[in-house]
C-alpha cells in the first residue's frame, strides 16, 4: 500500500505527467460513456458512423453536427467519441500481446543463453530488418481488410522490442546470487523464469509498453488512412482523415475552408499519444532503479 501512495504522489507531483494522465483519462471516459456522448443511431453497430446526407461536399459545424461532416456526411463529432473506444482497444490488444509474446521469447533466449539464444535472435534481427508500417501494411494487406487484421498485423511485427529488453535484463540477471542458489536447490527453469527473475525485470517492458500505446494508434491510423485498415463508415481515427484527403488543400483562395474535416480528427490523435507519451515519461522516472534507490535512502 505504501509502494502505491508513494508511485501516485510522484506521479502528481510532476506538471507534465499530470498533464498526461489528465489526457488519457479524459480520453478513458470518453471511450466508455460513448453512448451518453453520442447515441448511436444503429445500436446493434454503435461503431458504424451515422449519415447527415448523401452530399459529396462536407458540412460546417451545425447544431447537429458540432463538429461537422466528411465526404459522403459521415459526422466527424460521432466518429472522434466511437474512435476513442477504437483507439483503446486497438492500442492495449497490440501492446499486451506484443508484450507478452516479446517477454516469453526474451526470457527464454536470455536464460538458456547458446544455440537458442543465438536461433531467436537471429530470427529477431530479421523480423526487426521489416520496416515497421511497410511490413504491418504488406501483412494487412495479405490478411484483408479490418481492425483485427490490423491488430495482427502490428502484433506480428511489435514483440521485437519487448524481446530484445527483457534478454538483456536476463543475462544480467541470471548471474545474481538469488538465481544461482535457487538453481543449486533444484528450482525448476520455468518457476526460476518467471517467479524470481521476471518479477524483478519486468520494469523495462512496462515502461516500453505504456510509450507503445500512442505509436501503436498512430499507426492503426495511418493503415486506415492508407485503407488497408478499417473497413469504410466505421468509427476510426485514422479513417477520419482519410476522408478528408480530398479537401485539406481546398479551393482556390479558400484553403482552410474544409479545415473541421482533418483538424478536429488530426488534433485528437496528436492529444492521444501525448497523453500517453507524458504519463510513459512519468512511469520511467517513477520505475528508474536511481530514483528508488534515493528513495530508500
Amino acid at each position: 500500500m505504501n509502494e502505491v501512495l508513494w508511485v501516485l504522489k510522484r506521479l502528481l507531483k510532476n506538471p507534465s505527467s499530470c498533464l498526461g494522465l489528465v489526457i488519457v483519462l479524459f480520453f478513458a471516459l470518453v471511450a466508455i460513456f460513448a453512448p451518453v456522448i453520442a447515441p448511436p443511431e444503429y445500436p446493434d453497430e454503435p461503431y458504424l458512423l451515422p449519415k447527415g446526407g448523401w452530399a459529396v461536399e462536407p458540412s460546417p459545424p451545425s447544431p447537429d453536427h458540432p463538429f461537422g461532416t466528411t465526404e459522403g456526411q459521415y459526422d466527424i463529432f460521432y466518429g472522434i467519441v466511437w474512435g476513442a473506444r477504437t483507439a483503446f482497444k486497438v492500442g492495449f490488444m497490440t501492446v499486451i500481446f506484443s508484450a507478452l509474446i516479446g517477454v516469453v521469447v526474451g526470457a527464454i533466449s536470455g536464460y538458456f543463453g547458446g544455440w537458442i539464444d543465438e536461433i531467436i535472435m537471429r530470427i529477431t534481427d530479421i523480423f526487426m530488418a521489416f520496416p515497421f508500417l511497410v511490413a504491418a501494411m504488406v501483412l494487412t494487406t495479405i490478411l484483408g481488410k479490418g481492425l483485427d487484421k490490423v491488430m495482427i498485423a502490428l502484433i506480428a511485427f511489435g514483440w521485437m522490442g519487448y524481446a530484445r529488453l527483457i534478454r538483456g535484463s536476463f543475462l544480467s540477471a541470471k548471474e545474481e546470487l538469488y538465481v544461482l542458489a535457487a538453481k543449486a536447490i533444484g528450482v525448476s527453469s520455468f518457476k526460476i523464469i518467471f517467479k524470481h527473475i521476471l518479477p524483478n525485470t519486468i520494469y523495462p517492458v512496462i515502461i516500453q509498453a505504456s510509450m507503445s500505446m500512442g505509436s501503436m494508434v498512430v499507426t492503426a491510423s495511418a493503415l486506415s488512412f492508407l485503407g488497408v485498415g478499417a473497413p469504410d463508415g466505421y468509427a476510426d481515427w485514422g479513417q477520419m482523415i482519410s476522408y478528408a484527403r480530398n479537401w485539406i488543400v481546398g479551393a482556390p483562395g479558400e484553403a482552410l475552408r474544409y479545415w473541421y474535416t482533418f483538424v478536429y480528427p488530426g488534433g485528437t490523435i496528436a492529444l492521444f499519444v501525448l497523453g500517453w507519451n507524458l504519463l510513459g515519461d512519468a512511469i520511467r522516472d517513477i520505475l528508474d532503479p536511481k530514483l528508488r534507490r534515493i528513495r530508500v535512502r
